[in-house]
C-alpha cells in the first residue's frame, strides 16, 4: 500500500469551533506556546495526494473521496483494474473487443466462405456491434439458452471472471440442464435485454447438416461480417421473452412486433468480428468502441464520467441538467468530470428524430460551446453514439442503458421520468395511447437493480425559459410569471412552422401564434438543423438509425442512381435500353441449352431487386412491400443468384394442367454456381432443368441453370449432375421455393411436381415463353396481348420489342 499525503484544507476559525480537546481554547489563554498555525507558521504540502476541505463536505463525502482514491489506484477492488485510473470496470472485470487480429483477418475469411450462412438483420447488426466492440461485457456472443434464462429471469447474470468457483466459461459453453455446477458463481453483474440471434427451420437444418464448429453471419446485402463458434440452437419462445421482458401485452408494439417476426429458433455462441462494423453514413466518426472511448475520457483527464443518452434534439434546458450536473461532482470533489453526450444509435420506431439529425444538431451545440445558454463545453465533453437497438422496454431496458455506459467508463448515468418508455399502441391491452409504463418506475428499478454495482444515477429536474435572461434554469417560485414552459409537442410545432428567434427582449405568451422561438432556447445553427428536418420530414433524406450503406454489387457495364436497399434505387445498363426487351435470349454462337442470363439479386443478398416492367428501360429496382417499404427475403440466406430470361414473358392468359395462369412476368432463373454474379451483368448460363412454382395461385416457373464461367460448369450439364457434384442442393432448392414466404407469415408454396424436369422440358417453357414475349411486343402470331389486364403501362416501347416511340 503506497503512502498518502491527505491535506485536511480547513480555515483555523473552523478548526476552532471544533476544537474537541480545548487545544485552541488553551491557546488563546496564553497556556499553549508555539501552536501550528497560530503563533508557529504551517507549510501547506506542495503535492498532497488526497485533499479533504472537511468543512465543506458531509463527513460521508469525505469518506466517499477517500475511497474513491484506494479504488483508483486498485487498493480496494478484488479485481485487477483494466480502466484507466477513476473510471470503473467493465462488469466482469474484462475488456471485450472481439475484432479478429488484422494479421489473422484474411484466414477467418477465408474460413468464414466455407461455413454455414447465418442471415442477421440490420437490427441484429446493431447488437452484433454492441456485442463485439464490449457494450454488453462480458458477454461474448449472442446469447446461449441459459444465459437468456437468467437475463429474462433475474435481469442479471451470474459470472466467475477468475474462476473461483469453476464457472469462468459458464456462458461460452452449451447449456446443460442435466448436470450443474455445484458452487454457484460469485458475482452478479446487471444484463436486462436479451441479445439473441433468430434464425428460420431452414438455417437450423443447414447448420445441422454441416458438422462445423461455427457460422458466418451474413447482413441482408451479403456480407460477411462475423463468425460465429460453437453454434447452440434452442427454440425460440417468443411468448415468454416478449412478457418477461416488456411486462404489458400490446402485440402492436414495434419491437414485440420485431421479435415476433423473428424465426422459430434462436442461435447463441460467440462471434469474432472480421472487421469494424461501418455504416457509411457519414456519421461513423462518431462510432467509438468502449476501448476508444475509454481512451478519449482518459486523455481528456476525467475523473469520473458521466452519460447523458439523447433521443431528441439538446435544447438549453438540457444543456443546464448536463452542466448543472458536471457542477454537483465537482463539488464532491472531483476535479474534471467529463460528460458523455451519448445519442442513441441502434434501431428505433419510425417517429422518433432520426439519428443524423441529432448528431447534426449535437455538432452544432458543441460548435457553439460555452457562448450560448444551450451550448456544451468541448473540453469537458465527449460525443460517441450508443450502437444499441431502443427496445422500449421501460424499467427493464433503462437497466442496460446505464450498465452498458460503464462499460466505456462511465460511473454516472442521467435518467429522467420515463427512460425506455413509450405509448401503447391501439392494439394494448391496458394502455392504448397511454404511456406503458408509469413515469417514476424506470428511476426507482434501475437505483435498486441487481448487478448495478456502484454506478449512480443523476435524476432529471423539471427546468422552464427565464425570460427575464433568456436562460433555461429550475424555476424560482417567487415568480413563476418570468418562466414559460416549452414542451416537446410545441417544439416539434414551431420547427414545422420554421419558426424565428423572438425579441430577447419581447418574448410573447403565446410563441406558437408568434412564430417565434426564445433566443436561448437552443443554440441558433442547431435550431436551423431542427426546422429543416420538421419541415422536410417527409422527404426520404435522412438517416433514420444506424443502417450500413453498401456499394451495390453492379455488373461493369451498368449505371445506377439512388442508394441501395432503398426505394429510390435504380439499375440500368449502358448499351441497352432495356434488361427485358433489348438484351438476346441467348449468346451469340452458343447452343440452344445456353441462355443469357441477367443477375437481379447476387448470391447472399436478399433485398428483392427485380426488373421493373411498368418502368421506362425496365430498370431493375427494389420490390417493395404493400406498405411501401423495401422488401426483403428473410428465410434466409440465399445460396444461388437469382435472375431473368430477356425475351420471356410468362403469359396469364395461358393455364397450366393444373388451371394457374403465368404469372405475368419474365422467366425466373435460380443460378446454381459457386460465387455471387454482378447485378445486371449478362451471364451465359446452361439449363439443367426446372421448377414449376404454384405461387399464390400463379404458374411461376424457375429455370435452373449453371454459369458457363463456374468453376463447376464443366462438370453439370443435367439436374443429375448437380446433384452428384453438389449433393443435397436440389433439395435446398425445393426448400427455399416452397417455404421461403412462411417466415413472412404466409403459408406454404407448392411446387407442380416434387422432381425438376430434364433441361429438355426446361428448354420448351424458355421456347413458349419467348414466343408470348414476341406476341406482347406485337411481333408474332398476335398481337393481343399488351391489351390484356394486368399488362396496361408495361414498358415495351424499345428497340428490341415495339420500337422506340
Amino acid at each position: 500500500i503506497p503512502f498518502y499525503e491527505i491535506f485536511l484544507d480547513v480555515p483555523v476559525d473552523e478548526l476552532k469551533k471544533r476544537d474537541p480537546k480545548g487545544q485552541y481554547a488553551r491557546v488563546e489563554a496564553g497556556e499553549l506556546k508555539h501552536f501550528t498555525c497560530i503563533d508557529d507558521p504551517y507549510e501547506e504540502p506542495l503535492n498532497p495526494e488526497i485533499t479533504l476541505k472537511t468543512h465543506e463536505l458531509a463527513i460521508e463525502q469525505s469518506v466517499d473521496m477517500l475511497f474513491r482514491r484506494l479504488e483508483k489506484d486498485g487498493i480496494l477492488e478484488g479485481a485487477p483494474k483494466v480502466s484507466p485510473p477513476g473510471l470503473p470496470n467493465p462488469d466482469g472485470d474484462e475488456i471485450i473487443d472481439l475484432h479478429v487480429p488484422p494479421e489473422l483477418r484474411s484466414q477467418r475469411i477465408a474460413e468464414a466462405e466455407t461455413l454455414p450462412k447465418v442471415l442477421i438483420t440490420d437490427v441484429d447488426l446493431n447488437w452484433l456491434q454492441v456485442i463485439g466492440e464490449g457494450w454488453a461485457a462480458p458477454l461474448k456472443g449472442f446469447m446461449r439458452e441459459g444465459t437468456l434464462l437468467e437475463t429474462i429471469h433475474f435481469n442479471s447474470i451470474l459470472v466467475d471472471p477468475f474462476n473461483l468457483t469453476g464457472n469462468a466459461l459458464r456462458h461460452e459453453t452449451k447449456t446443460d440442464f442435466a448436470h450443474f455446477n455445484d458452487r454457484q458463481a460469485p458475482q452478479r453483474v446487471s444484463m436486462s435485454v436479451p441479445i439473441t440471434l433468430s434464425c428460420t427451420s431452414y438455417t437450423k437444418e443447414d447448420i445441422e447438416k454441416s458438422n462445423k464448429g461455427a457460422v458466418a453471419l451474413v447482413t441482408q446485402m451479403g456480407q460477411t461480417v462475423a463468425i460465429l463458434r460453437d453454434p447452440e440452437i434452442y427454440s425460440n419462445r417468443k411468448e415468454e421473452i416478449i412478457t418477461r421482458m416488456f411486462g404489458v401485452i400490446d402485440p402492436g408494439h414495434p419491437y414485440i412486433q420485431h421479435i415476433d417476426s423473428g424465426g422459430d429458433y434462436l442461435i447463441g455462441g460467440e462471434v469474432e468480428l472480421l472487421d469494424r462494423i461501418r455504416y457509411n453514413d457519414g456519421l461513423d466518426k462518431w462510432r467509438k468502441t468502449t476501448k476508444e472511448l475509454s481512451a478519449e475520457f482518459k486523455a481528456k483527464g476525467a475523473d469520473t464520467v458521466y452519460a447523458f443518452q439523447t433521443r431528441n434534439p439538446t435544447h438549453a434546458g438540457h444543456a443546464y441538467l448536463m452542466r448543472s450536473a458536471g457542477e454537483d461532482l465537482r463539488s464532491q470533489g472531483y476535479q474534471k468530470p467529463v460528460l458523455w453526450l451519448s445519442p442513441l444509435g441502434g434501431w428505433t420506431k419510425e417517429d422518433d428524430v432520426p439519428l443524423d439529425v441529432r448528431v447534426r444538431q449535437h455538432e452544432e451545440v458543441l460548435q457553439a460551446g460555452t457562448t450560448h445558454p444551450g451550448g456544451l463545453d468541448p473540453e469537458t465533453t465527449v460525443m460517441a453514439i450508443w450502437p444499441a437497438p431502443m427496445v422500449y422496454a421501460g424499467p427493464t431496458e433503462v437497466q442496460f442503458h446505464a450498465k452498458s455506459r460503464r462499460s466505456a467508463g462511465a460511473s454516472y448515468f442521467v435518467v429522467g421520468r420515463d427512460p425506455a418508455g413509450m405509448k401503447g399502441s391501439h392494439d394494448a391491452v391496458a394502455h392504448q395511447d397511454d404511456d406503458l409504463y408509469d413515469g417514476d418506475h424506470g428511476r426507482y428499478v434501475l437505483q435498486n437493480s441487481p448487478g448495478i454495482g456502484d454506478m449512480k444515477m443523476l435524476s432529471f429536474v423539471k427546468v422552464m425559459y427565464d425570460v427575464s435572461d433568456n436562460v433555461m434554469k429550475v424555476p424560482d417560485e417567487s415568480r413563476m410569471q418570468d418562466f414559460i414552459s416549452i414542451s416537446g409537442s410545441k417544439m416539434r410545432l414551431l420547427a414545422r412552422n420554421g419558426a424565428v428567434p423572438c425579441s430577447p427582449t419581447d418574448i410573447p405568451t403565446d410563441l406558437v401564434e408568434a412564430n417565434c422561438v426564445p433566443s436561448g432556447f437552443m443554440v441558433p445553427k442547431g435550431w436551423d438543423t431542427v426546422v429543416d428536418y420538421y419541415k422536410n420530414v417527409d422527404s426520404g433524406r435522412w438517416t433514420p438509425w444506424s443502417r450500413p450503406l453498401v456499394e451495390p454489387p453492379e455488373a461493369s457495364r451498368t449505371s445506377s442512381v439512388g442508394t441501395f436497399g432503398h426505394t429510390d434505387y435504380e439499375l440500368k445498363h449502358k448499351e441497352y435500353d432495356s434488361f427485358w426487351h433489348d438484351i438476346p435470349l441467348r449468346p451469340s454462337g452458343e447452343g440452344e441449352e445456353i441462355i443469357n442470363l441477367i443477375t437481379e439479386i447476387p448470391m447472399y443478398i436478399t433485398a428483392k431487386m427485380e426488373v421493373n416492367k411498368k418502368a421506362k428501360g425496365n430498370a431493375i429496382a427494389q420490390d417493395v412491400n404493400k406498405d411501401g417499404s423495401p422488401r426483403y427475403y428473410t428465410y434466409g440466406t440465399p445460396f444461388f443468384n437469382y435472375g431473368l430470361i430477356p425475351q420471356t414473358w410468362e403469359d396469364p392468359s395461358l393455364l397450366s394442367p393444373q388451371g394457374n395462369a403465368g404469372d405475368n412476368d419474365p422467366l425466373d432463373v435460380m443460378e446454381v454456381g459457386s460465387t455471387p454474379l454482378a447485378m445486371g451483368g449478362i451471364q451465359p448460363c446452361r439449363v439443367l432443368g426446372s421448377l414449376e412454382l404454384i405461387d399464390e395461385g400463379e404458374t411461376d416457373h424457375k429455370i435452373i441453370c449453371i454459369s458457363l464461367a463456374d468453376k463447376d460448369a464443366s462438370k453439370i450439364h443435367s439436374m443429375d449432375d448437380l446433384e452428384r457434384v453438389k449433393p443435397g442442393h436440389v433439395a435446398r432448392l425445393m426448400d427455399w421455393l416452397k417455404r421461403y414466404k412462411t417466415s413472412d407469415g404466409k403459408p406454404e408454396n407448392a411446387l407442380a411436381q416434387e422432381t425438376p424436369t430434364t433441361a429438355r422440358e426446361a428448354l420448351d417453357i424458355i421456347k413458349e415463353t419467348h414466343e408470348r414475349w414476341k406476341n406482347l411486343c406485337g411481333k408474332g402470331e398476335s398481337s393481343s396481348y399488351a391489351a390484356l389486364p394486368g399488362t396496361d403501362g408495361f414498358f415495351l416501347s424499345s428497340p428490341s420489342c415495339k420500337g422506340v416511340e
